[in-house]
């Protein structure tokens, strides 16, 4: 018999659950970076919108007939001001813009704390499908504005709103999708990977909004529009919201007693288990059924059942409900400090960039995309940190320790030219987004599947809005204040994310302590 060929006995070598968890995998990435592409625009936008009329006509004319000579661009509205577009074109430009992305997250926030309640209660594939088409309609209705010359703020404004409420389908789904088909045994370092969709989206969403900032801005909106519809109708044709809707479920180890029941998802223990009987090595994908503390134990008692009667068999739980389960309000409230930080990078860094190093729109964000780079490989390392000291919020506490006199840092250092700001771009991303990554994903499923949850799956949804809309609380303030507090001055921005960072590290305080009085094996929420 021939020897297979090795790309086939590549395929061979992982079973049909592997093959089928790494498709989940990639396709809710997928999806949600065209979540995270669809945001990017307005930030590299905002300097087309308003721009320095520094530059005299004659500069500017030369300038327009060199790039005319490589690109037909689209012609510019006969009104459109020279200082950029109408009503963005006046002195007080910085709050009209900031007013924009306050619109934007403050109905995200609002929206998700409904989204999640409404998400447990509905079919996931369709509810997130309805999001994006949704989602792509008010990006590019935004877009739409240059195209039949609308200058009115609350066109801008309303576009804004409608496409925040609808984009809070996004998150709460996903991380629910991908909770259901992965354990916890690794789950940091996979959503630690998996979370760096955000990134990937701001880069792609940065780098297609630059390439049209200068000539047709419209499309900048338009085209991030149109991928998100796509990639909505994607999910509806091929997202699997639970292995057990193509009965895929993980191999029971051969240590445990313990047995899987399809679609119920029970569990029942013939025996008591201690520390010593738990310590011992377990299939990843099931160490989340049988690990223990010794310093946080609690016992299981002879043949106790468990029951989590899936998705249509439990009661979905109460806002209230979750908001009891340990860890859920501070980790809640790190968030919303942790998320103003890095949300005010990603409204406000192009500009901040183009007023320090007085480069165009295109550079200014071509450049920013540094930030996301740094925040890619944050999100790995707070991940992979995160499970080999099994302790999550340590591991934030740490890397928020470090963010604040990085900030420092960067304002003081990136205006030494443009090589320093690269550096420290790329430090400054991975500070800032690795604790707002881990926070939002591995630590989000680990909540919403505590054991006090008694194995109803259904809370994971509710446990993810309510953390990611605190957070979205901050994402709304920390643009604001940024539009607020810079005609003052680009330093005092920077003082503001320093002491946001240190509120974040205020509220994990009390976790880090009972972390660290835990066993050094074992993390804080592990399920018994």
């Amino acid at each position: 018999m021939a020897q297979l060929p090795p790309g086939i006995r590549f395929i061979t070598s992982f079973s049909r659950d592997q093959w089928y968890r790494a498709f989940i995998f990639s396709l809710t990435f997928l999806l949600y970076t065209s979540f995270h592409l669809s945001r990017k625009p307005i930030s590299i936008v905002k300097g087309e919108l308003h721009k320095h009329c520094a530059a005299s006509p004659e500069v500017q004319l030369h300038a327009n007939k060199e790039y005319a000579a490589q690109l037909q661009p689209v012609k510019k509205p006969s009104n459109m001001s020279q200082c950029g577009w109408e009503p963005f074109d006046k002195n007080n430009y910085k709050q009209l813009l900031g007013a924009l992305d306050y619109s934007f997250l403050c109905a995200y926030a609002v929206g998700m704390y409904l989204s999640g309640i409404i998400g447990e209660r509905l079919p996931i594939r369709y509810y997130l499908t309805v999001g994006m088409l949704a989602s792509g309609l008010f990006t590019a209705m935004f877009g739409l504005g240059y195209f039949y010359n609308i200058h009115s703020l609350w066109f801008y404004i309303m576009a804004q709103i409608a496409n925040g409420l609808v984009q809070t389908t996004g998150w709460p789904s996903v991380v629910t999708c991908i909770g259901n088909w992965f354990g916890k045994g690794r789950r940091g370092l996979i959503m630690g990977m998996w979370n760096s969709h955000t990134s990937v989206g701001n880069i792609l969403g940065s780098l297609i909004a630059a390439y049209w900032v200068s000539t047709c801005w419209g499309l900048s909106f338009v085209v991030p529009g149109v991928i998100i519809a796509v990639m909505g109708i994607v999910c509806f044709l091929f997202l699997i919201e639970h292995p057990k809707d193509i009965s895929c479920s993980c191999t029971p180890s051969s240590n445990s007693k313990t047995f899987l029941n399809g679609a119920s998802r029970f569990r029942v223990q013939t025996s008591t288990l201690n520390a010593k009987e738990t310590s011992k090595p377990q299939d990843p994908e099931m160490q989340h059924l049988l690990i223990e503390s010794e310093n946080c134990s609690v016992t299981l008692n002879s043949s106790s059942v468990v029951t989590g009667e899936g998705r249509h068999g439990t009661s979905a739980i109460s806002f209230l409900g979750a908001l009891r389960i340990p860890g859920v309000i501070e980790f809640s409230l790190c968030l919303l400090f942790a998320k103003l930080v890095s949300y005010t990078f990603l409204f406000w860094l192009p500009l901040y960039i183009t007023n320090v190093e007085h480069l165009d729109a295109k550079r200014a964000g071509d450049l920013s995309t540094l930030f996301d780079v740094g925040g890619i490989f944050g999100g790995i390392l707070a991940g992979l940190i995160s499970d080999r000291l099994e302790k999550r919020a340590s591991t934030c506490g740490m890397m928020l320790l470090l963010a604040a006199p990085t900030l420092y840092m960067f304002s003081a250092i990136s205006k030494m030219g443009l090589e320093a700001t690269i550096v420290m771009l790329l430090i400054s991303g991975a500070l800032v987004n690795g604790p707002y990554a881990l926070i939002t994903t591995a630590v989000s499923a680990d909540l919403g599947t505590h054991k006090s949850l008694k194995g109803n799956a259904r809370a994971l949804s509710t446990v993810t809005a309510i953390i990611d809309g605190t957070g979205s609380v901050g994402a709304a303030l920390g643009p604001l204040l940024a539009g607020l507090i810079s005609p003052s001055g680009w330093n005092n921005v920077f003082y503001m994310l320093m002491v946001a960072d240190a509120c974040a590290l205020l509220f994990l305080l009390r976790l880090i302590q009972k972390e660290l009085r835990c066993n050094a094996d074992h993390t804080l929420f592990k399920e018994h």
